[in-house]
């Protein structure tokens, strides 16, 4: 039987931390953000963490 492959694409945009929290880039960052208020960007700035549910589905995915 051979090993499972990581998923690429999920590897590319997660990052899991040494305690198993899911980080991620938030989305609606790359363009357009002129049109935004100066809070809305300023909270979309760094990562953020993931919920569990989603977290474990992406590690699950990621360990292969």
């Amino acid at each position: 039987m051979p090993k499972m492959k990581t998923h690429k694409g999920v590897a590319k945009r997660f990052k899991v931390t040494a305690k198993g929290k899911v980080k991620c880039r938030p989305a609606g960052t790359s363009h357009l953000a002129s049109r935004m208020s100066q809070k809305r960007k300023r909270n979309l700035r760094g990562p953020q963490t993931i919920s569990s549910v989603e977290a474990r589905r992406i590690r699950e995915v990621l360990d292969r």
